[in-house]
Order: C-alpha cells, then structure tokens, then sequence
C-alpha cells in the first residue's frame, strides 16, 4: 500500500494524527483486523472519559489497546508519560515527577473497546508542536531522565525511520508488524505505534515474547511481515529451530547486534537483518546492515559529529543538538563507526580494555548462552575490579575463566565470575547495573 507522507509546514500547523486511508488495517491478531476508521471511533469513546488532568500513563501491553489510549490521550490534549518499565516503584516515581496524571492499563481500555460506538471516516488532528509523550532513559546507570516529544517531532523521525526500512517491502504494499518490545520503550513506540499511525503499516495487538508466541504472531499476518526485535529476543529465536511464516525483513535494536548472530538469523530466515541505532533522547537516527557492514549510515537530514569523548547528533526532529556518550569514528561521507562508551573504557596498570569487548568475547565461549562483564564499586583510591555473570548449563567457571584467558589480559579478567541460570534482564533485554550488582551479592 502506497502511502503519502506530509509534514507540517510550521511548527503549530495542524497534522493528521494517522494517515492513509480510513479501510486500511492498524491492527491486527488472531481474530482478524481492526480498520483505522473503527480504531478512531474506540479513541474517541475513551477520549470522552478521561479527566481533565494534563498526563496518561499508559501502563497497556496490548498494542491495540496501548495505541487507543495514546490516541486518546491527544485527543483530549494530554501527553503520555513512558515509563521505562512497570515496576511499581518506578511508575510511581514517574507519577510522583509528573503529577495530574491518570493511569490506563489493559483492562480500562478493553472495556471502553467492547462498548465503542461504530467508527468514523474523520480523522482528528493535532498541532505539531503539541506534546505528544514524555519517555524516560532506563536509569541503568543513574536516574531516569525525562525526554518530551513532539507530534511534529514524531511525525518527521517516523517519516525517517520509513526511509531506513522502506525498502524491505514493496512500495504497495503494506508492512505487518509483530514487535517483541514493549510500546513504552522508545523504540517500540517508534516502530509499533508511530509507524502504523504515521507510517501506514499494521501492527499485531499483542508482544510475543517465546519463540512459539513469535511464530504464532507472526501467522496472524498475510503477507509482508516485519519482526521488530532486540538481539536476544532474536538470539532464542535462532536457537529455537523453530519455523517462521516468510518475512519482509527483522529490525533489530537496543543493543549491539552481533555479526554472526544477524548472518545466522539471515540465513536461517531468508532475509535482511537491518539494525538501528539510537536511544531516548534522539530516538532512531541510524542504521546499518550488520551481517555486511559495520559503519552506520545516518538517516536523512541526521548529522553525527564526533567530540573528544561524546557524540554529537544533529536532526530535524531535534530542537537542538544531543550529547550522547558513545565514542564514535566518522567517515568522509558522514558513516560512523561506534568505538565504545567513554564509561565502558577500563585502564588497569596502564593498561585498556572496554567492557563491551570483554562482554564480546565472553559471549564467544562456546557453551556460554549470554552474560555480562561489569566493573564492581571501588574503594576510595582503589582500582575496581571486573565481574561477570554468565549463563552457560554445560560449563563450569573455571572453564570459561580459562577460556577468556586465552584472549584478555589477566589484568581484565572477571574476579568473580559467576554461573547464574539467567540474567536480570529488563523488557527490552538491557541490564540494569544495581540488578547485576544484586545477583552478583547474592551468588555469594
């Protein structure tokens, strides 16, 4: 399906809150599609009961029922607020910063749904420079940070983020969408919200997480399916053996994809593995294919600019330009290459390595099944030594130890390095360091 793509002329011009025709699918599942001029009629009925306040947390993991709520959440002038995940303790901490809000989950959605009126053909608008959302960083590393968005904004990175993927499906056709991350990450916003309102696509109403639920998901769809995934939803996938119906394409993000990983699972499925990169501040801004190429190309209009030790990135969705702390290495056509994190850097008697690399190799081990490399707190005036956790069933530790030897200088080796059963990974597959820390105490 051929869709046309406008941006708003001025900042405070008003846009369509989805494009495309009214017949088209947004969603769909097991029991069939649902049309956008149905969806527009259930984001009314539910705009028309939220209060007056001037936020929507929006706690659904049904796509359908999370893109009701945002949609009405617009309509009635209200941004959503993103949690980076559903730990009660970090969405009360989001609504303790951001107060005058209202929660929806999947059950307060469900039941406006079931009772919505029939649809309509008029598709609402809204002004460019409305606030559409606020997500948060994953506080990973620190506290959540709070990044506002746009409709305008929004409206242009999905119109870059169309031109990244664009080829993976032809030009009249319209791309089926099965995302394995959840709607509140940016990410998952950007590619299971953004892209079927702004972009045209359809997406499954629901975030299969196993391989059989992938598969499953995936058959619900007819034709010019794309998989949006992380590296270690994609990881168990290949691992599975499991069959999937034929794919479009897999879009991948949230961490580095390794090589070998994106050449198997292209192998394995029979098409392209194209990865993305970006974060919450900036949202997508580049892209590579991982299993030929290692250098990013930035999407139009994006321009990567590489400080001593930060990163520069520079967009038009962007209302100034954002400091990120990777490191990165730019051509003369304007690729880049990623040269770690300026935290990830370790010197140890004048010696370097960086946490990514030594996580790198230790994934290498044959029998290792994932794990972590990270730097432990150090005593005042004292070098912090270098843990790991690694999950390997068919290995011991002092195995995989001497295996690492092989390759890392014994000044960088993991002391301790400990066997868990999985790690502490969040929604999107990242690991928290207080959640390493954590498991690490208790493995004693």
């Amino acid at each position: 399906m051929s869709v046309a793509f406008s941006q708003p002329d001025a900042a405070t011009a008003p846009m369509a809150i989805a494009i495309g025709p009214v017949d088209r699918a947004l969603a769909f599942g097991p029991r069939g599609a649902t049309p956008l001029s149905a969806f527009l009629g259930e984001a009314r009925a539910l705009a028309a009961q939220l209060d007056a306040g001037e936020f929507v947390v929006n706690l659904c993991e049904d796509r359908h029922r999370f893109l009701t709520g945002f949609c009405a959440a617009a309509l009635r002038g209200k941004a959503t607020l993103l949690p980076p995940s559903r730990a009660p303790e970090v969405v009360a901490d989001v609504q303790r910063r951001h107060p005058s809000n209202q929660v929806l989950d999947d059950a307060t959605v469900a039941a406006v749904i079931a009772n919505a009126p029939l649809g309509t053909d008029a598709i609402p608008e809204v002004a460019a420079d409305a606030l559409a959302a606020i997500g948060f960083t994953s506080g990973s590393t620190g506290v959540p940070q709070a990044n506002p968005k746009t409709w305008g904004a929004f409206a242009t990175s999905t119109a870059q983020n169309l031109a990244a993927l664009r080829d993976l499906w032809p030009a009249d056709a319209q791309a089926q969408i099965v995302a394995t991350v959840p709607p509140q990450h940016m990410y998952g916003m950007e590619l299971s919200v953004l892209m079927p309102l702004l972009g045209g696509a359809a997406v499954h109403e629901a975030r299969p997480f196993f391989p059989a639920d992938i598969a499953r998901a995936l058959a619900d769809a007819t034709a010019m399916r794309v998989l949006v995934t992380t590296p270690v939803h994609l990881r168990a996938l290949v691992a599975s053996g499991i069959e999937l119906p034929p794919l479009a394409g897999i879009v991948s993000a949230t961490a580095p994809l390794p090589a070998e990983l994106a050449m198997e699972a292209e192998s394995r499925f029979d098409c392209e593995v194209r990865e993305l990169f970006g974060s919450t501040e900036t949202c997508v801004f580049a892209r590579r294919r991982t299993a030929r190429e290692s250098a990013w190309t930035p999407l139009p209009g994006v321009r990567v600019a590489a400080l001593e030790d930060a990163t520069e990135v520079r967009a038009a969705h962007l209302p100034k330009p954002v400091l990120l702390a990777d490191r990165v290495e730019v051509d003369g056509e304007g690729r880049f290459e990623l040269r770690g994190r300026q935290a990830d850097l370790l010197e140890i008697a004048g010696k370097r390595a960086s946490l990514g690399d030594l996580t790198r190799r230790l994934l290498e081990i044959p029998g290792v099944e994932d794990g972590c490399v990270f730097q432990l707190d150090a005593a005042s005036g004292e070098v912090a030594r270098v843990a790991a956790l690694v999950v390997a069933p068919t290995r011991d530790e002092a195995g995989i130890l001497d295996a690492l030897r092989a390759g890392v200088d014994p000044a960088f080796l993991p002391r301790p390095l400990r066997k868990v059963a999985a790690l502490p990974r969040n929604e999107t597959g990242k690991l928290p360091r207080a959640e390493l820390l954590a498991m690490l105490r208790r493995c004693g």
